[in-house]
């Protein structure tokens, strides 16, 4: 019987935006289910380097590719680079995001590009270059937001409109990759405890109340539902939008 925590053993894994928060969290989660982890990063080598220096401690292979989410080019170069030097492809998690928020008047035309590019068109283009290596068996899991669901504080609108358009991407990358073995599934999370969003930081009580739970998620819990998604366990979920958000879109 295949030890539960070694669900994802001889898998490869592609974390976009992966050197901190709920990327950090999902690439070590994954490695520490079993698979070798590619993680992209924009800035902050450093700090990619040191999850890289954690899952090599776990005994799997990992690599950080510097990648701007932004620039097409570099999110395929990125997935071709990580089949290329692991040998295989079989998990993509679209997780690098931007947050450019406030008022509809001062969202211009580089706030709105900068948020499609990087929010909506690069988890298309990777998944588009990652079917390209996936074998049946195949997972793609985006990371979306509980503002899809609820936006519930002025200034939201472009931030959520980005993460709204995963879920129409998930489903219909779902019907066209069923047929292929690969599944396609969008996660939510809530308000999560993270250098960007702290669980102390402003507005935080604020916030918790909002959710059922009254608190912020720790990005393993986020996490550990990406992990269900990657292994064979979720095999039957497909085109799903899962709320990892304590609640907070009851």
């Amino acid at each position: 019987m295949l030890d539960p925590m070694n669900r994802l053993e001889g898998n490869v894994a592609l974390i976009t935006g992966g050197s901190r928060g709920i990327g950090a969290a999902v690439a070590e989660r994954l490695a520490e289910e079993g698979a070798d982890v590619v993680l992209t990063y924009e800035h902050g080598a450093e700090r990619a380097g040191a999850v890289v220096e954690r899952i090599e401690a776990r005994g799997r292979r990992a690599l950080a590719v510097r990648a701007d989410s932004a620039v097409p080019a570099e999110v395929t170069a990125a997935v071709d680079e990580a089949a290329a030097r692991f040998g295989r492809l079989d998990i993509l998690v679209n997780n690098a995001g931007v947050f450019l928020v406030g008022p509809l008047e001062e969202l211009g035309p580089a706030e709105i590009d900068r948020t499609l590019a990087v929010n909506v068109r690069a988890p298309f283009a990777a998944s588009r270059a990652a079917v390209r290596h996936m074998e049946r068996g195949g997972r793609i899991i985006s990371i979306g937001s509980n503002m899809a669901g609820r936006a519930v504080f002025p200034g939201m609108a472009l931030y959520a409109m980005s993460k709204t358009a995963l879920v129409g991407m998930t489903k219909g990358l779902a019907r066209e990759l069923g047929p292929r073995g690969v599944t396609v599934n969008l996660v939510h999370p809530g308000p999560t405890d993270t250098d960007a969003n702290p669980a102390d930081g402003p507005n935080a009580e604020t916030i918790a109340g909002l959710t059922a739970v009254g608190r912020y998620a720790r990005a393993a819990e986020i996490a550990a539902t990406v992990a269900h998604l990657a292994s064979a366990d979720g095999a039957y979920i497909t085109g799903a939008a899962i709320h990892v958000d304590g609640g907070f879109t009851a």
